[in-house]
C-alpha cells in the first residue's frame, strides 16, 4: 500500500514531500557477536537501549564494540539531532513503535553507532527542523505511513526514504516545535505524577502484605476473638501425625526450628518451614514448550512469565490433574500465581504447590510474596523458597487476613484503574496535539513565510547544480 493514497490536503504554504528529499535515511550495521564488548570507547545502540522516548546509555550488557579500524569504517555513526526508529521486529506492527530524538550524546565515547534493526533519519536542517521529523514519526499518521512501507517484518532503507511527511514553511516548523514542546512539558508533568501514584500503589500493596505477614492487619480482630481459636501449633501437629501415618514408618523427623532470631509472632501463630505445609504436584511428561503455545485453545498455559496466562493449547493429555486451587512458582523468575482453573504447564521453570489443609491457599499465595529470596539471576529459586520459614496463623484468622488484604487491594485497584484511564487519556491528548500540529491548526500561519514548496525547489536546484559540477569536474579530470 502506498501512503500517497491517504495524503490529506494541507494548509497554504505547506507541501507533501518524502523523507528522501529532506533527510538522509539509512539502516544501521550489526557487528557479529565476537565484536561486542562490555566496556570501551565505541558505543553501539541496540533496539532494547531505547526506553520510552530516550536512549539508555547504561554501559553494561555488551554495549560496546572492539576498536578495530576495519569494523569502525563499516558501522553507521549516530549523531546529535538524529532520529532513530525501529526498522525490524518479530511482528510488523512493532516497526515504527519505538522512536527517539537524539538530543545529546555523552562526551565519554569516542564514537556511537547503531545496529541494523534501527533506522536513522538525519535531517537536512536547511529544509526541516529535525524535531518535526521526530514528532511526525511518533504521531499516529506517521506510524500509519511507516506501516505502509513495511515489507514482512522489515522496513528497508529504500522504502523508508519514500515515507511521506507534511512539510510546513521552515519558520512555521520552528513555531510548531516550540508549541508542541510547551504543551508536552505540561502533559509530561501530569504523566509523571500519575506514574508516581502507580509506584506508590505498588509500595502500598507490599506494605499491606508485610503487615499481614506480621499479624498487624488483624490485631483488633484477634483481640476480639481471643481464646476462641485453635492454635496454629495444633494444626501443625495434626499435619505431622498424618504424614507419619502415610509414611508407614519411613517418616523422618525434622530438626526443631530455632526461632530465636525471628520476629515474635502474635499469640496463636507459629513459624514453620514452607516445605512442611505444601504438597508438590509432579509435572513429569506434562509440560508444553513455548514454541507450541497457541493464541487460542481449550486450556490456558501457565508458565513463569509475569502474565497470568502465557498462551493456550488443546492438548488434553497435558492437563495438570490436581485439586484446585494451586500456587505456581517461577523457579527462575520468582513470580507467584494463584490458579483456580484447569491448566497446562509451560515447559520451563515452574513449580506447582498445593498448600496443606492447615493453610488457606489464598493466604499462602499472599504470604510467599513477602518471603525474601536471594537474587540468583536465571538460577533456580524454589530450593530457597522451600527451605524458607513462613508464619502460620490459626485458620479462622487466616480467612480474616485475606479479607483485610483484599479490602485494601480493592481500594488500590480502584485508584490504579483511574490512573490507567488518565494515562490513556494523556496519550490520546498527545496524539491530538500532534494531529493538530500536522494539519496546520496548532499555531497560526504567517503569510510572509516562504512556502515550503519554494524552499524545496531552491534546494533541489542547488543539489542539481552541485551534482552537475561534480560530473563536469570528473570529466575534466578524465580528459
Amino acid at each position: 500500500m502506498n501512503d500517497r493514497i491517504n495524503r490529506p490536503e494541507l494548509p497554504k504554504g505547506w507541501t507533501w514531500t518524502n523523507l528522501s528529499e529532506i533527510s538522509d535515511v539509512n539502516l544501521g550495521k550489526t557487528p557479529n557477536k565476537a565484536q561486542y564488548r562490555n566496556h570501551g570507547d565505541y558505543k553501539i545502540i541496540k533496539f532494547r537501549d531505547i526506553i520510552g522516548d530516550k536512549i539508555d546509555w547504561d554501559e553494561s550488557d555488551r554495549g560496546f564494540v572492539v576498536n578495530s579500524h576495519d569494523l569502525i569504517v563499516q558501522l553507521r555513526e549516530l549523531r546529535e539531532r538524529d532520529v532513530l526508529v525501529t526498522a525490524s521486529a518479530h511482528s510488523s506492527e512493532h516497526i515504527g513503535k519505538k522512536a527517539v530524538y537524539v538530543s545529546s550524546i555523552p562526551l565519554n565515547y569516542n564514537e556511537v553507532f547503531f545496529v541494523g534493526e534501527l533506522l536513522c533519519i538525519r535531517a537536512d536542517e536547511e529544509i526541516v527542523n529535525p524535531r518535526i521529523i521526530y514528532y511526525y514519526i511518533i504521531s499516529q499518521d506517521g506510524y500509519n505511513s511507516i506501516q505502509s512501507h513495511v515489507r514482512g517484518v522489515h522496513l528497508i532503507s529504500s522504502e523508508a526514504r519514500q515515507i511521506g511527511i507534511p512539510l510546513a514553511p521552515l519558520p512555521e516548523q520552528h513555531r510548531i516545535v516550540a508549541k508542541i514542546e510547551e504543551l508536552f512539558t505540561k502533559l509530561d508533568a501530569g504523566v509523571e505524577g500519575l506514574k508516581k501514584v502507580k509506584a506508590q500503589l505498588k509500595v502500598y500493596r507490599q506494605a499491606v502484605l508485610k503487615h499481614a505477614f506480621e499479624g498487624k492487619l488483624t490485631e483488633e480482630w484477634r483481640e476480639a476473638h481471643k481464646g476462641q481459636m485453635e492454635s496454629a501449633s495444633v494444626l501443625l501437629e495434626r499435619i505431622s501425625e498424618e504424614r507419619k501415618k502415610s509414611a508407614r514408618g519411613k517418616y523422618k523427623e525434622l530438626p526443631i526450628l530455632n526461632t530465636s532470631d525471628l520476629p515474635e509472632l502474635p499469640e496463636g501463630w507459629v513459624w514453620t518451614r514452607l516445605g512442611e505445609v505444601i504438597e508438590k504436584i509432579a509435572l513429569t511428561g506434562k509440560k508444553l514448550k513455548q514454541s507450541n503455545y497457541q493464541e487460542e485453545g481449550k486450556f490456558p498455559v501457565i508458565d513463569q512469565g509475569r502474565a497470568l496466562i502465557g498462551g493456550y493449547s488443546d492438548k488434553e493429555e497435558l492437563e495438570v490433574c490436581c485439586e484446585l486451587p494451586v500456587i505456581i512458582f517461577g523457579d527462575h523468575t520468582k513470580v507467584a500465581k494463584f490458579v483456580d482453573f484447569n491448566f497446562i504447564a509451560g515447559a520451563d521453570g515452574i513449580r506447582v504447590m498445593k498448600p496443606q489443609e492447615a493453610f488457606y491457599p489464598k493466604l499462602f499465595y499472599y504470604f510467599i510474596q513477602v518471603i525474601p529470596l536471594p537474587h540468583k539471576g536465571y538460577a533456580r529459586h524454589f530450593q530457597f523458597l522451600e527451605k524458607s520459614l513462613i508464619p502460620l496463623p490459626p485458620l479462622p484468622e487466616q480467612h480474616q487476613i485475606v479479607e483485610e488484604i483484599e479490602r485494601c487491594f480493592s481500594v488500590a485497584d480502584a485508584i490504579e484503574k483511574v490512573v490507567e484511564q488518565s494515562l490513556k487519556q494523556a496519550e490520546r491528548l498527545r496524539q491530538s496535539i500532534l494531529k493538530r500540529a500536522f494539519k496546520g491548526k496548532l499555531v497560526p500561519q504567517d503569510p510572509t513565510d516562504e512556502p515550503a514548496e519554494k524552499l524545496l525547489e531552491r534546494i533541489r536546484a542547488e543539489r542539481a547544480r552541485i551534482e552537475a559540477e561534480k560530473k563536469a569536474t570528473g570529466k575534466t579530470r578524465r580528459s
